[in-house]
């Protein structure tokens, strides 16, 4: 069987379930004060969430690409730049890169640098964008969305292959025996397809045999449960080894004593958020699903959500978990202590349950 050994990460089984955070980069009201901080404290928010996840041994930290109102991470790279500069040893990744309306030897470029920069610690997350505003305000036509995805995200692995690339396509001047450089500090880096959900980005990713980020907005495991099994049995179907690919499960994530309160407190964020980024709130039906023991949305109590991110593992067999605890507006402490607890108190258990004997 094939194996893409240029995108791979790297996992230390031995040491159980990766657990990083992630953040989307919005700059939301507080919908409970109606305070806006200003996007200065935003970005700078963002930069010490990174060095706190550093300092307290979280594995990982992905920062988005947003390019609307409400968001502060339209130059993700630049922030990702100034937290490889500040931290040791986190892993740091977009999450995602919008691919279809970027270049991609320029992204390349700009990782290749910032891995150089952190002693190789700089993954790429390549995702499609689910807001397209982006499209009319860089000058690509969104009838284009996955055409334009597609062919760039393969040039791009293209380019993690090989440092001199002879390439051609339909959006984008050809290369002839291009020398793109600097080369990441390990000669390739590890890049993943974000995916939603869709069976066939999933599909596509597991053609491609490369490592698979999954969005999970809410909603029970199980019905994710067929995109991983799509994912692969397309790259067993391309030859590709499915063992060999990891995956990666990213969500809601908030925490306090008991999950009465932790709903309280955080469905309102959650709400208003999806409505100022995505001009329609979170169904509180579907928000209440978060009680049930088999949702994605890992919210409750530290024990609750251990169990949780558990039973996700051993249905999914996933490599890593992100969580996403700085949506809507929530005030920093609050962010503070999420993080906290889950590096203190649900991490320790997580990783000693899914690590794997020799």
């Amino acid at each position: 069987m094939n194996q893409s050994i240029n995108t791979l990460p790297f996992f230390d089984k031995s040491k159980g379930m990766e657990i990083g955070i992630y953040s989307l980069g919005d700059h939301l009201r507080n919908p409970h004060t109606n305070k806006l901080i200003s996007a200065g404290e935003r970005i700078n928010q963002i930069k010490e969430m990174a060095i706190m996840a550093d300092d307290l041994g979280l594995d990982v930290f992905m920062l988005g690409e947003s390019h609307q109102d409400g968001f502060v991470s339209q130059a993700h790279t630049v922030i990702l730049s100034a937290i490889a500069e500040a931290t040791t040893n986190i892993k740091l990744s977009s999450g995602a890169s919008i691919i279809s309306t970027s270049d991609p030897v320029r992204v390349f470029e700009d990782f290749a640098t910032m891995d150089l920069l952190s002693g190789g610690r700089m993954e790429i997350v390549g995702g499609r964008a689910s807001r397209i505003g982006l499209f009319e305000l860089l000058g690509y036509d969104v009838k284009d969305y996955e055409a334009l995805f597609e062919e760039k995200f393969e040039l791009l692995l293209e380019i993690n292959r090989n440092s001199h690339v002879t390439w051609n396509g339909q959006y984008r001047a050809p290369l002839n025996k291009a020398h793109v450089i600097p080369r990441p500090l390990t000669k390739s880096l590890p890049i993943w397809r974000a995916v939603g959900g869709g069976l066939s980005s999933a599909a596509a990713a597991g053609r491609a045999g490369v490592p698979m980020n999954l969005a999970m907005l809410g909603g029970p495991a199980g019905s994710f449960k067929r995109t991983i099994d799509v994912y692969r049995e397309s790259a067993s179907l391309a030859g590709h080894d499915p063992k060999t690919l990891p995956i990666t499960t990213s969500g809601f994530f908030y925490t306090a004593p008991t999950i009465d309160i932790a709903m309280r407190e955080f469905y309102p964020h959650v709400n208003e958020g999806m409505f100022q980024a995505n001009g329609q709130g979170f169904s509180k039906q579907a928000f209440m699903h978060a009680k049930d023991p088999s949702s994605v949305m890992n919210i409750g109590s530290p024990n609750e959500i251990i169990e949780k991110l558990i039973s996700q593992h051993e249905l999914f067999g996933s490599q890593r978990y992100m969580a996403q605890l700085d949506f809507g507006g929530i005030p920093f402490e609050k962010i503070k202590q999420n993080i906290e607890i889950l590096a203190t108190e649900i991490m320790p258990k997580v990783k000693k349950y899914t690590a794997e004997k020799e």
